[in-house]
């Protein structure tokens, strides 16, 4: 197995020292893959290899605003194979597939949550309850900006544990308002690995975002704020005054809400055994081996992929 990481702000320290990264794309055409996996939504089609895109999140409520399309179902007609994972994605997946002809599905888990399940992270011990709050940047959907005063007054009336983390973009101002607040009882946690955060927190408090659904494969209570889809097994609250008691309701575990949680997780992403990793190999090489012969010819994508010839600096 290979990398080739694309873009300058990507951060090459999570590398260990024996994997093989490429310094540019003509190195992984070289390489002559078998198989291309991308978490994201854009493939090169001139680096050889079944293409197969394994998505960067769960499925979640967030649409396109010009279309109502659900973003995680958006199909750009670039990859063979599509990894769908689970119930509640894979029957829509399907009647994409049927109604394009070009890729395959396979249902196979998230890869990015096999360490959750294969033992690799350990619950670090707290003698305090601990809330994860995680929020993303769209304007539209962050609850940051509006949350500021609550948590300050939380911090200093209740013994919780705060981890704070946000997406890459949100705006530096709003962060910064957060680290003001930083103190033993309260971490603004850096950095793109939100696995061990999910493992060590108690409870979330989020907005709009697919994270959710990860932290609640944990069987774990999520209280949203102002979420722009509801659902039975979240606490959505639409009021800042009503932030402190939905938290508290949350680390009671109430009995609705961890049934209604166990039932998502079930339709979501019923794999808790590590192995979606695997199984998503073993599909491409079982569409390796079958060859794409019994796909239609993908759309030819002639401005995209000239856009990413672009991007990766390749005229060959």
């Amino acid at each position: 197995m290979a990398w080739l990481p694309v873009g300058d702000k990507f951060d090459r320290s999570f590398f260990q020292d024996d994997e093989t990264v490429f310094d540019d794309v003509s190195q992984a055409i070289n390489w002559d893959p078998r198989a291309v996996f991308v978490p994201g939504n854009f493939v090169p089609d001139f680096i050889p290899g079944v293409k197969v895109m394994v998505a960067h999140g769960l499925l979640s409520g967030k649409r396109r605003r010009k279309d109502g399309v659900i973003y995680h179902f958006i199909e750009r007609g670039l990859f063979d194979l599509y990894i769908s994972q689970g119930p509640s994605s894979t029957p829509h997946w399907l009647e994409l597939a049927e109604q394009a002809g070009y890729f395959d599905i396979a249902e196979c888990g998230w890869s990015k949550l096999d360490p959750l399940f294969d033992g690799s992270l350990q619950v670090a011990e707290s003698a305090q309850p601990v809330i994860y709050f995680a929020s993303t940047f769209s304007p539209r959907l962050t609850a940051a900006p509006y949350l500021v005063d609550v948590v300050t007054e939380l911090l200093a009336t209740k013994n919780w544990r705060w981890l704070v983390q946000f997406h890459p973009k949100m705006p530096a101002a709003i962060v910064d308002k957060y680290r003001a607040l930083s103190c033993d009882k309260l971490e603004v946690v850096e950095g793109y690995d939100t696995l061990p955060l999910l493992m060590n927190a108690d409870v979330m408090l989020c907005d709009t975002s697919s994270i959710i659904s990860e932290f609640t494969l944990l069987q774990k209570p999520v209280v949203t704020y102002r979420t722009n889809s509801p659902q039975p097994y979240l606490i959505n609250v639409t009021s800042t005054d009503a932030v402190g008691p939905a938290l508290e309701r949350a680390l009671s575990r109430p009995a609705d809400i961890m049934q209604a949680i166990e039932e998502h997780t079930r339709a979501t992403h019923p794999y808790a055994d590590g192995h979606s990793s695997e199984r998503i190999l073993q599909a491409a090489d079982a569409l390796a081996d079958k060859g794409l012969g019994h796909l239609k010819p993908k759309p030819r994508n002639i401005i995209r992929h000239m856009k990413m010839r672009k991007q990766l600096n390749y005229s060959g």
